[in-house]
């Protein structure tokens, strides 16, 4: 659940197609990250995962940079915001790894797609942007998705709800701040030098805490780690050429596919299905985010407010 949206190019239908295309790989990349993640997570601490997440995805930007001048993306205006929204991306990917340590992938999946409605919802108060009823409508309606799957005091999971089920609200929380922190560095910092800030600070931090949570892993667990690396900056990549390719409003709604991934690979690797409560709230939440997107796209104009 990470995006770098650089400004969106007019697309034609063939290029379009191209960039859902390329969005469709870069979800599905993500999805296959965290279960690599809950894999992992099995045997060892979540911190160590987190860690080995950041140092592999660290050695794949060059695939990004190319011959750049590495001075030329470390320069930033802006260093306090940039280091704030990093931190923001590494605490939506250690709340979200902790989840799924505990809870059905599904599950943190769709409870993590409250995100987008966050993001409306704190464009009001951070960035001064105007949301009209039937967008705060459909805010509401979204948060009451989260309600049907965690189900609070009702007994969503085996003899009550499980505390893990809040994490995937935290995730939420913070990657809506990534979003908009992400919206406010865009007016001064390139994508590459945003990128670069969201791996190395990332790095930086479990790196001073990963050795109080260290377990020497196996051959088979360092290629386990190498592969959550590689898989989430395979991912980027992907992203980053889908955005390239079409317009954000067009590739928007294909991220919900995730949920469909979550699901078919929580089944066939975990055997975790969601049961009907959590489908009928997964449903509302993504309902509810598509139908903001519909809104936003409709209303382009300046004095639009709906």
């Amino acid at each position: 659940m990470t995006a770098v949206p650089p400004a969106a190019p007019t697309a034609t239908d063939a290029t379009s197609v191209r960039g859902i295309l390329l969005m469709l790989t870069a979800g599905l990349s993500f999805v296959l990250m965290d279960a690599t993640a809950k894999h992992l997570s099995q045997t060892y601490p979540v911190v160590q995962v987190v860690w080995a997440r950041y140092l592999f995805h660290m050695l794949t930007l060059p695939l990004f940079f190319g011959g750049l001048r590495w001075g030329s993306v470390v320069r930033t205006p802006r260093l306090g915001l940039q280091l704030l929204r990093s931190l923001l991306l590494l605490g939506s990917t250690f709340f979200f790894f902790l989840a799924v340590k505990h809870i059905p992938l599904a599950t943190a999946t769709a409870i993590g797609f409250v995100g987008p409605l966050l993001v409306t919802a704190l464009s009001v108060p951070l960035l001064g942007e105007t949301v009209g009823p039937r967008r705060w409508a459909a805010v509401v309606i979204g948060f009451t998705g989260v309600l049907v799957i965690i189900r609070p005091g009702l007994g969503g999971m085996p003899g009550g709800m499980h505390w893990a089920m809040a994490l995937p609200l935290l995730v939420a929380v913070c990657f809506a701040l990534y979003q908009i922190s992400t919206r406010i560095l865009s007016r001064t910092d390139g994508w590459m030098t945003t990128l670069f800030y969201s791996a190395s600070v990332g790095l930086v931090v479990m790196t001073a805490l990963v050795p109080f949570h260290w377990r020497t892993p196996d051959l088979e667990g360092w290629a386990w780690m190498a592969l959550i690396g590689l898989i989430g900056g395979f991912g980027h990549l992907m992203m980053i050429k889908a955005f390239a390719a079409a317009p954000a409003s067009t590739l928007a709604p294909f991220t919900y596919l995730q949920l469909v991934w979550s699901t078919a690979i929580g089944l066939l690797i975990f055997g975790d299905f969601p049961d009907g409560w959590t489908l009928v709230g997964a449903a509302i939440i993504a309902a509810s985010g598509l139908y903001i997107l519909y809104r936003e796209r409709r209303l382009r104009g300046p004095s639009a407010v709906a």
